[in-house]
Formats: C-alpha cells, sequence, structure tokens
C-alpha cells in the first residue's frame, strides 16, 4: 500500500478495504513517516466530495474505536446506558437524563467533551459548580456509576485517541461536514464508552450542526446502523434547533436551569427532549414498553428522585451538593446582571439559536479554540420562548456580563436578534427512529 494509490482511489469514487483504512490511519497516527498531513488530508478531500459506502463509514469507526482503549462495564450490576448530543445552544439534556435513567435502576457512564463554538459543552457546565471532579479515574468512574447510578467524566487520552486527531486535521481542512466522517466520529466515541444501550439526539436546524431535517436524519439512521451492526441497542431522536432548547443559555445558567427542570413536573421543550431521551433509554435497556418507561421516568422526576440522583452524582464527584438546593447561591454570578424587557404589547417570532448562541459565545461563556478559557458565570437568560404573547415591559432576557461594555455589546445583538410579530411554533422533537 501506498498513500497515493490510496488517495487516487477514493478520488476516482472507489471504496477502500477495512485493512487500507487499518494501514493509513495506523501509520498515520503511529507517525512513521509513510504517510503524512498532507495526503490524509487530500484523502479527506476526496472523500467528502466522492463520498463514502455504509462499508467504509463501518470500517472508518472500527479503526478509530480499536485505536485506544474501551471501557468495559460489565461489571457493573445494572443494564447500563450512554446518551449522545450532537451539540446545540441551551442544551442540557445529559444532565436530567442521566440521573433520571439512575433513578430507575439504570447505570449511566457518560464520557463529555468540552464546548466549542455557539455550542455548550457538558463539562464546562458541570465546572461551573464548585469542586466539581470530572477528570476521573476508571475505578472511580465505575464506583459511582454503581453506588450513585449515573457519572459524567471527561473523556481520557486513551478512549478513540485516533479520532481526536483526525477531528482537528478535518477542522482545519474544511472536512468536517460528511454524514460518514461524523457518523464514525460519534459512533467510535460510544462504543469506546462500553454500554448496551445507546441513544443519540441528532439536532437540525439553525443552531444545529446538520441545518436541514433530511441531512439529520440521514446522519441519524447512519448512526443507528453502525451502533446495531456493533451489536449495541440503538435508538435515536432528531429534534429542532432552529430556536434555543432551553432559557439558560451559559455554564451556571444551564446547571441553574436542570436543576429547576428537575425541581417541576415535566413542561416544556427541554423537559420534552429529556423524557422522550430517557424513555428509549429505559425502554431499550429494560425491555419494557415505552408507555411504562415513560410512566416510571415521570414518577421518578416528580417524586424529587431523579434531582436526588443528580445531588449524589455531584456530591461523589467532589461538588457542592447544595447548588441542587439553592443554585444561585452556590454558583458564580455574573458582575452585570442587565434586564430587557418587551417593547410593545406582542408575540415572540423568532429567537435563532445560532445567534443567541454566538452572543453568549462572545460574552465569554464559550471558546472559539481548543484551550480557550471561559467564564462560568456570563451568558444570556432568555425568558420567553418562541409563539408566547407579551406585554410592553415584561421582561425579556437577562445579559449576564463581566462588564458593562460587554452588557452593552450584548444588548445591542439581542435587541437585534429577537424577532418581534407572529410566528409559527416548530415542533421540537421531529423524529423517533
Amino acid at each position: 500500500m501506498n498513500p497515493v494509490d490510496l488517495i487516487a482511489i477514493k478520488r476516482d469514487g472507489g471504496t477502500l478495504t477495512k485493512e487500507q483504512y487499518e494501514w493509513m490511519i495506523t501509520n498515520w497516527i503511529e507517525e512513521t513517516g509513510v504517510i503524512d498531513d498532507a495526503q490524509v488530508s487530500a484523502f479527506l478531500m476526496a472523500g467528502v466530495l466522492r463520498g463514502f459506502s455504509k462499508a467504509e463509514t463501518s470500517f472508518l469507526t472500527e479503526v478509530l474505536l480499536e485505536s485506544g482503549e474501551t471501557l468495559d462495564l460489565s461489571g457493573l450490576s445494572g443494564p447500563t446506558v450512554d446518551k449522545h448530543s450532537t451539540g446545540g445552544v441551551g442544551d442540557g439534556t445529559t444532565l436530567v437524563v442521566a440521573p433520571l435513567l439512575a433513578a430507575c435502576g439504570v447505570q449511566v457512564v457518560k464520557l463529555s467533551g468540552r464546548g466549542l463554538g455557539h455550542t455548550g459543552g457538558t463539562l464546562d457546565k458541570l465546572e461551573s459548580i464548585p469542586g466539581m471532579q470530572i477528570n476521573l479515574e476508571d475505578t472511580r468512574i465505575m464506583a459511582i456509576a454503581e453506588d450513585v447510578g449515573c457519572v459524567v467524566a471527561g473523556q481520557t487520552a486513551d478512549i478513540v485517541p485516533a479520532d481526536k486527531k483526525l477531528y482537528a486535521l478535518r477542522d482545519v481542512t474544511g472536512t468536517v461536514a460528511s454524514r460518514a466522517l461524523i457518523a464514525s466520529s460519534v459512533m467510535s466515541k460510544k462504543l469506546a464508552s462500553g454500554a448496551d444501550t445507546i441513544i443519540l439526539d441528532v439536532k437540525t436546524g439553525d443552531g444545529g450542526f446538520m441545518k436541514d431535517r433530511e441531512s439529520a436524519v440521514a446522519l441519524a439512521k447512519t448512526c443507528l446502523e453502525i451502533g446495531q451492526r456493533a451489536g449495541r441497542n440503538t435508538r435515536a431522536i432528531v429534534s429542532d434547533m432552529n430556536t434555543p432548547l432551553s432559557g439558560g443559555i451559559g455554564n451556571s445558567l444551564e446547571i441553574i436551569e436542570v436543576v429547576h427542570t428537575l425541581s417541576h413536573n415535566p413542561a416544556g421543550r427541554f423537559a420534552d427532549v429529556c423524557l422522550t431521551l430517557a424513555t428509549l433509554g429505559l425502554s431499550e435497556a429494560t425491555g419494557i414498553s415505552t408507555a411504562d418507561a415513560r410512566e416510571r421516568l415521570v414518577n421518578a422526576w416528580t417524586s424529587g428522585e431523579a434531582l436526588e440522583r443528580l445531588q449524589r452524582m455531584i456530591e461523589a464527584q467532589g461538588g457542592d451538593p447544595q447548588v441542587c438546593i439553592e443554585p444561585v447561591d452556590v454558583l458564580p454570578a455574573a458582575p452585570v446582571q442587565r434586564e430587557l424587557v418587551a417593547p410593545r404589547d406582542t408575540q415572540i417570532a423568532r429567537i435563532p439559536a445560532m445567534r443567541i448562541g454566538e452572543i453568549a459565545l462572545n460574552l465569554g461563556a464559550g471558546r472559539t479554540h481548543a484551550g480557550d478559557s471561559i467564564d462560568h458565570s456570563v451568558g444570556l437568560e432568555l425568558l420567553v420562548e418562541e409563539g408566547e404573547s407579551i406585554e410592553k415591559g415584561q421582561p425579556v432576557c437577562v445579559i449576564h456580563a463581566r462588564n458593562d461594555e460587554d452588557a452593552d455589546v450584548a444588548q445591542a445583538a439581542v435587541v437585534e436578534t429577537i424577532v418581534f410579530g407572529e410566528g409559527q411554533v416548530a415542533d421540537t422533537i421531529l423524529e423517533v427512529l
């Protein structure tokens, strides 16, 4: 084998074998000198333009998975579930779904990542809690999962290392937007995490990675095929991300949103997505019907059991458990909090997710490059939703900023972004697969 031949095969619309993918990725990762970044970049671009077959997508997933270690969850006493979202704005679903499932006897080991760009990262949200530890040894992860039922930790360098290097190259070569490459990246990490059941939330729309519904459904189906071929129970939903999923946009604000949501009966877009994902997970993991699964989850939610599990998980990972009782008193607060009100009696026609996420990013809630520092206290607190009727002077949004200058910039941006007037409210859950 040589890299030029492999590039030519893909350039001409051909397909590679698993052995060819193994040779290419292994030599590149191990820096043997027979293939370099430029040649892998050329191969990726040829693949994005000419397409990858279903078999190639599976081959690449397997090669990425085999590049590192996998978690062995067989020692846990209950059924195991993992959950993944393709990213969005105001999406703290992991921190609701995991304790919900734990309260119903399922064990959730979730290896999460940090945010980049307009989307928030689960680890960043958790690190806004004083004392919270997310870099855990495998033995500690397993112990918390067994005792509490759920644990959310950082992905170690030994889990799918080839994917990290490949994604970094895709990011700088314009080759991120490939269904096969996205699916292999997502599913290699999910398979390495060891759970028997995998639940996926593929976002579509303005603030999602897949901008149109058709592409999102196709990506979800590709991921399902990979998971099922690997012997895992795999289900997916496609959900709307044209508008933020919840009102909290920013790390501390999203923790507050999670605690508030679990402290009240399930209602609204955010709760609906969380409950649907948890229902699929519980049903697949235990074999009970979706109706029975949903009933058990609602009981765990309304009784306070799910919030108690979240509190126990936070305490087990070194965080302040008081955050689940008085989150505003525990979490870092921005020095400037500026309320914006409705200019007239009207309706909320549009709150574009992407732009809202970018405003929070510019306030310091996110990062534009891996390794950037973030401010856990800043962000946007949306007090209204699309389709809602509002009165003149009614609070619409609170800007949480480090200083008045940042608040001024964010205020101007929010005023330009939120569209007032009549609008159509879209469904939140578009497909269940």
